[in-house]
């Protein structure tokens, strides 16, 4: 018989693992909850059009990544291969554009179907923050600090993670960089990939974007936005990192951090590890001002990020300890009866506790060690009917007698 594996590109969370992925989780959804964001889980599959208005028809992402099928009743619907689009789809579906600004958290899976490598695969889990409903330039920067502040709590800084930022401009000023920069590469079109040869036609700011050797020369001598702002563009741009100073959030800047489709507008930005063996984004965003636009919604502005999780958790020092457990060992038929009421009791009290099932009082110990156990409670029929048991440190040895009804506050 064939020996069933999972399927190439996702994998079992086990173990330490697990522990890593949950402490991700559970950290940012613990921050942000502190800067004022509700959670929201939408669902892992959506019509199909949700992904194509958001990613952009020409995107690898729905072109060649995303995991879209037909139903059972003749509808296209896809895996949902991101979710901030879904998140815009809820405000509007939900009514929730006349009670701005939403702020929000997200955590859950996303698949796309791209070749696996260290820390991606094509069922991967994200973290996600979106600000909806704010155009002021503090809104991107508090975002931002929200971001830090959970690379923070999980351990890293400044000597392993690095935020780039960059800004797009407003419209006025995306179009004259369009304009640059389709100058710029139609003039070595013949030594463009024939990827980037389509994006000049279609989306000449993915260009930037692309890791084709042959398109590197020309990329590095591309112009930058910033000799295209605005005015107001710039002065949005300049009190953006004067509130990233205030945040107490260290930055660099990189004028190649683009963002391809329309509405996206001002900040973009990265959180850049070379800890993984070679560089690579850990956290990302921007401002998107179009996208609640594109999803049947009035004008809204907006900015937001997504984390990978399983990125951040391979990045950890260390896995999250697991306490100790409590052993319960009874002894005989009476006190095995008798040692349920004293499991509820200690696990009433937040203390992790566990119970072998079979064997005599040596193979029960054997086993309380073997799950490295911090404590034995051992009750025999004499013990019980005095109503005590036996607590044995299991690093000491030493053991000592306690009533039943005081163990919940002795191995606290």
């Amino acid at each position: 018989m064939t020996s069933l594996q999972p399927i190439r590109g996702t994998r079992d969370l086990i173990g330490e693992d697990q522990r890593r992925h949950a402490h991700v989780i559970d950290t940012a959804r613990r921050v942000s909850a502190l800067y004022g964001l509700d959670e929201w889980t939408t669902p892992i599959f959506e019509a199909t059009a949700v992904f194509s208005r958001s990613l952009g028809d020409t995107s690898d992402v729905v072109t060649k990544e995303m995991y879209t099928f037909t139903d059972r009743g003749g509808d296209s619907v896809t895996l949902r291969p991101e979710n901030t689009a879904g998140i815009c789809r809820a405000l509007v579906s939900n009514g929730l554009t006349q009670t701005l600004p939403q702020k929000v958290f997200y955590a859950g899976p996303m698949f796309r179907y791209e070749r696996p490598q260290k820390g991606r695969y094509r069922q991967f889990h994200q973290i996600g923050a979106e600000l909806i409903g704010s155009a002021e330039p503090l809104a991107d920067a508090e975002v931002i600090a929200l971001g830090w502040h959970i690379l923070q709590a999980l351990g890293f800084d400044a000597s392993n993670v690095v935020l780039e930022l960059n800004t797009l401009g407003d419209r006025e000023s995306r179009d004259a960089y369009r304009a640059a920069l389709v100058a710029h590469f139609a003039a070595h079109r013949d030594a463009l990939s024939e990827d980037s040869v389509v994006r000049l036609e279609r989306n000449p700011l993915r260009i930037l974007d692309s890791k084709e050797r042959q398109d590197a020369p020309f990329i590095a001598t591309a112009p930058v936005v910033f000799d295209h702002l605005t005015d107001a563009a710039r002065a949005f741009y300049e009190t953006l990192r004067r509130h990233l100073d205030a945040f107490g959030v260290p930055y660099r800047e990189n004028p190649r951090i683009v963002r391809g489709l329309d509405y996206y507008s001002h900040t973009a930005f990265e959180f850049i590890t070379t800890s993984l063996g070679s560089q690579g984004t850990v956290m990302a965003g921007g401002r998107y001002d179009g996208l609640v636009e594109e999803m049947g919604g009035p004008p809204t502005p907006a900015v937001g990020w997504a984390a990978g999780v399983e990125r951040l958790a391979m990045l950890l020092r260390e896995a999250p300890a697991v306490p100790a457990p409590v052993a319960v060992i009874p002894v005989g038929e009476a006190a095995e009866a008798a040692a349920v009421p004293v499991l509820q009791a200690l696990r009433a009290a937040g203390i992790r506790t566990e119970m072998a099932y079979r064997g005599n009082l040596k193979r029960r110990m054997e086993q309380a060690n073997r799950r490295g156990a911090r404590a034995a409670v051992i009750i025999g029929e004499a013990e019980l009917a005095r109503g005590v048991a036996q607590v044995k440190d299991l690093a000491t040895g030493a053991q000592h007698e306690h009533p039943i009804a005081d163990l919940p506050t002795r191995l606290a």
